[in-house]
């Protein structure tokens, strides 16, 4: 990205399951450089040395026999404990951020935004620096049968990770604009796009 170019940043908010990364796939089609911290923090989690910090902190319980950290060891030591979280995300988040940075940094000059897809989006902080938010809006049920589909997890799962972070409605309350995601694809789009346009002014 060049020196003085202004690119708007749009960042993604939503329940657990709510399909932000449908959103993010279509802004990337959409010429909008996506920065997806789930994604980041996998490639943070299988650096060596983020590796045996963590087996120095927490002993080998949270690396797999084939080395690499075991995330649901590492995900049931730190939403029980909050300190744990904190020490965890000490570590993360700041490569994470340096990734996403670097990201941003290489877009072209023409991209229409910069996408910060972040499960903690208000609780990093990161929503300070959007231009916009998007909040992903679904149904419980249609969340709930995505997480059990796509990553195995029941209802009480789902109530874990929900209360580990803000609440829905504050979600969207801070947000600037809802995409409804309870239709289909086309739908999806649409409304994405249009949200797009009003942001980017049509870059």
């Amino acid at each position: 990205m060049k020196e003085g170019v202004r690119i708007p940043v749009i960042g993604l908010a939503g329940g657990v399951g709510s399909g932000k990364s449908a959103v993010a796939s279509v802004l990337a089609s959409a010429g909008c450089v996506v920065s997806d911290s789930d994604r980041d923090a996998a490639s943070v989690l299988a650096d060596p040395a983020v590796v045996e910090t963590l087996r120095s902190w927490w002993g080998d319980d949270v690396v797999g026999p084939d080395g690499a950290v075991d995330r649901s060891a590492i995900a049931a030591r730190v939403f029980e404990d909050a300190a744990a979280r904190r020490r965890l995300e000490s570590l993360v988040h700041p490569r994470v951020h340096g990734l996403r940075a670097a990201r941003f940094a290489d877009a072209p000059e023409d991209a229409a935004a910069l996408v910060i897809d972040a499960p903690l989006l208000f609780e990093a902080g990161l929503a300070d620096s959007c231009d916009a938010v998007f909040f992903v809006d679904a149904p419980r049920e249609s969340r709930l049968a995505r997480v059990a589909a796509h990553r195995g997890w029941d209802e009480p799962e789902l109530v874990r990770r929900e209360a580990a972070q803000l609440s829905i409605e504050e979600k969207r309350r801070r947000s600037t604009y809802v995409i409804e995601n309870d239709a289909g694809l086309a739908e999806l789009e649409s409304a994405v796009l249009s949200a797009l346009d009003a942001v980017s002014g049509g870059r």
